[in-house]
Order: structure tokens, then sequence, then C-alpha cells
């Protein structure tokens, strides 16, 4: 019988924890050993299989070529997902029946899941939002032990989510589209986010500085504010455009040192947030909010400065050359741009796919534009950019999660009460899983300072204490 330290009723003590603590060294199914030699050989061969049993002319190969490489797609990533090698051996895990971790109160789920049969990742939060199951014990501590009750594999409904949401809205991100998905997104209610988000109202990664004590989600979030600044070299009297500015916690503070700040947000809610708390640090005249989509920023004017945390996400990948050539034309020459961007690793494994799909679907719509960081180098490099540095800071996000789900737990009566379970059961969900996925890689944020790439651009302002040698 496996041993959980919390019921599901109580809040579990993690006051003096950083980052939550790994529990099995567990590694899936992922592209270690994924041949794309091998699915390219089955869609090619066979249109030459069906040929001749369906009787038609070898002059159709290219047509039924066309036709298969879909279906064929699909076909290996379901067998594969199911059978095929573990990066890792799986060891150290309890080996429990799954009714020590979820009960299910569906007769129908429950004749097909139970003692060592485990349950699909999807077809678990999908049950557990309806209120078809339930967890016997804390979400984090839960999904921990998932490799002991839950597999990774494709279900029906993931690929029709896939087919017929998330390639269209992939391939379209029209202005209607992402105003509709970010303000019924960001538009819930303020209350809604400050009961994760705490006083600060920040949704993006904070920055640890302390390795000993665990710092409180406020200090994350000053030392990231603090962090953005000195990594820009910002200076009294300059003009900061800040894409995506939220509940406009950055551009107050870049405000209460001296710049003249611009912030952009889709949000309606957010955007009376901004001038509001603004207005209340002293700061009011010195920012400037325009709730807009970041195609319309006016292009008469030009920034030193420009900051986008975790917004360019939403710009989704077929538009983001675009959204590049357009910050460096508002960009002054010598200006610098920073880019907070999460994305999944580029050596995956399936559940790195469910998570994201996840996230797709209930989390961040249209949130395409989450690559590894190769892809982002690529983009900025291609748009005449010079990247400065660029640092991983997944570690620090898992911590800011963490944190989030703690308040989010001590708001649950809250939530419940003014959105419905099935809204807390999402979030929490939402936020204990990614602390996970933040911590062991499957997705991770990068930090990137960048500037246009011409002769005249001073380069020294870079030189920083990274470089700094130490004194022996």
């Amino acid at each position: 019988m496996v041993q959980l330290s919390t019921s599901a009723k109580k809040i579990p003590v993690y006051e003096k924890t950083i980052v939550p603590t790994k529990l099995f060294l567990v590694e899936g199914i992922g592209n270690e050993f994924f041949s794309n030699k091998h699915l390219i050989l089955v869609a090619v061969l066979l249109p030459l299989v069906l040929i001749p049993f369906l009787g038609l002319s070898f002059w159709s190969y290219p047509i039924i070529l066309l036709i298969d490489i879909f279906p064929v797609f699909i076909a290996y990533n379901v067998y594969y997902a199911r059978f095929g090698k573990e990066v890792r051996d799986q060891k150290s895990l309890p080996g429990a029946k799954i009714e020590e971790y979820l009960t299910i109160k569906d007769a129908d789920l429950k004749k097909v899941y139970s003692g060592k049969t485990k349950i699909p990742i999807e077809t678990f939060f999908e049950s557990y939002f309806d209120e078809k199951i339930d967890i016997n014990g804390d979400m984090l501590e839960i999904l921990e032990h998932r490799w002991d009750w839950a597999s990774f594999v494709w279900t029906f409904t993931q690929f029709t989510f896939l087919v017929l949401q998330w390639i269209p809205e992939t391939l379209w991100h029209s202005k209607k589209q992402d105003e509709d998905q970010v303000r019924d997104h960001y538009d819930r209610g303020d209350d809604f986010y400050a009961a994760f988000l705490g006083p600060r109202m920040i949704y993006t990664s904070g920055i640890i500085t302390d390795l000993k004590d665990a710092e409180s989600l406020e200090t994350l979030q000053d030392n990231k504010l603090a962090l953005v600044c000195d990594k820009i070299n910002l200076k009294p009297g300059e003009r900061l455009l800040d894409i995506g500015c939220g509940w406009g916690t950055l551009s107050a503070y870049a405000a209460g040192k001296g710049a003249n700040v611009t912030g952009v947000t889709l949000g309606l809610n957010q955007a009376e947030y901004c001038r509001n708390a603004a207005k209340e640090k002293g700061v009011g005249e010195k920012v400037n909010i325009l709730c807009m989509d970041y195609r319309d920023i006016p292009k008469e004017e030009t920034f030193d400065k420009i900051t986008c945390l975790e917004m360019s996400e939403h710009v989704g990948v077929i538009r983001y050359q675009g959204f590049l050539q357009q910050v460096k034309r508002l960009l002054n020459d010598d200006g610098v741009f920073f880019l907070q961007i999460a994305g999944l690793r580029r050596t995956w494994q399936y559940e790195d796919f469910m998570w994201g799909l996840f996230m797709a679907k209930y989390i961040f719509p249209g949130a395409d534009a989450s690559p590894p960081l190769n892809w982002v180098i690529e983009q900025l490099e291609r748009a005449g950019f010079e990247v400065s540095s660029s640092d991983t800071i997944g570690v620090h996000y898992s911590a800011t999660l963490f944190r989030w789900y703690i308040n989010w737990l001590k708001n649950k009566d809250q939530i419940v009460k003014s959105y419905g379970t099935r809204w807390y059961r999402i979030f929490e969900f939402f936020l204990a899983y990614s602390a996970i996925i933040a911590r062991q890689g499957s997705a991770t944020c990068f930090q990137i300072v960048a500037h246009k790439n011409l002769n005249s651009v001073d380069r020294n302002q870079f030189i920083n204490h990274r470089f700094q040698v130490p004194t022996k």
C-alpha cells in the first residue's frame, strides 16, 4: 500500500520547500528511440500495398501518398506512444493499485480502470473536472506518483481537439480569434487570478535568489522585476514599451525607476486594473496603457527598451516573424529587447505533448508559439537581432508555480463559491502538474536579451558581472 502524506481535504505543509521535490526518477517514451525514417518508410510503402489491393493505376501513387500521410502519422504515434521503448527503465515506483490514488465514481470508468490497469492521463483529468473521479490526497503528491497509475497514450478526444481546433487556430491567428481567446481567459475576473497570483498580480515566472531559505512568491516576483530592468539597463527618462503588460506590475515598477512606460494588453479588465494600479503607486502620469492588439501599436513612436514577458506565445508560430519585425521597427537602433518566453523541450517525451494539449485547451488557448530555444533564436536572428544573452529559468518557474498552487489551495472555498468546482479543479491540476513539468524540463522558460545587429550598436553595455573573473 502506498502511503500518501496528505488527504484531499487538508492543505499540505510546504512552507520550507523552494522547488517541489522529485519522488521518482522516471523517464517515459520519447524521441530518443523514435524513428522518423521508419515513419517515412511506412508512409511511402503503404500506397504500394494499397494500389494493387484497390485495383488502381500506378499513376495514382502521388494521390494515395498525400491521402495516407496524415493517417499514417497518427497511427504511428498512437502505436509508438503505447509500445515504444522508454528513455530509461522505470524503477522505484510503488506498484500500487489505482484505487490507492483515485476514487473512480463513474461506473463505466470503474469497469475499465481498476487494480494495475493505468488510466490515460487525458481521461483522468477530463473525468476529474467532470467530478467522475476524485483524488485520494493532495493533487501535487498524486501527480508525483502519476507513473504508477496513469499512461501517456493518445486518446480519440485528443486527436479530435488537435485536428478540429488546435491546427486550424495555429494556421490562422486572426485579430478576432486572438481577442476572443485573450478576453475569455484574462477577463474571467481579477479575483480569480488574485487567488493564486497574490498581491503582485504577475502571471509570469519569478526568480529564485536564495537557495537556503524558501523565498515568498512576492519576493520571487520582486526579484524578477529588478532583474528585467537590470538586464535591459533601464535608465530614468527612457521610453519603455511593455507588450503584453498583463496587470501592469512591471510597467508601474519601471515607471517608479523613472522610465516613461507604454503598456499594451488586449484584456479589458487588465487595462483598467493597470491604470488604477499605476495611479495608486503614484506613477499614473508615467504609465500609458493601450488596450489593443499588438498589431495595432502605433507605428509613429519608437522606444529605447521593449519588454515582452510570456505574451509572444500567443502571437503564434505563423505570425512570429512578423511580430519580431514589428518589434524591430518600434525599437531605437541602440535599444534593447527583452523577451521572456515559455517553450517545450526539443528532446521530447509523449508526456510533454499530453500536458501541452491540456494547456492549449484549458489554460492558454492560441499560445502555439511555445517552441524550443533554437527556434526562438533562429527567428530573432532572421529578424535582424543579435542575442546578447539567454538564460533558462525553468526551475524558477517551477518554484513560482508551486507557490501559485499553494495560494490556490488556500482560496478553494472562495473559488468554488464564485466560479464552481470545475474551474477550481482545472487550475488545481494545471498549477500542480505545471510545477512538475517545469521542474523536470518538459517545458521551460527563457529570458533572452537582444538588440539590433547593427555595426553602430554599443555592445559594451552588455559587459556585466557574468563575465567578471573571480579573484584568487
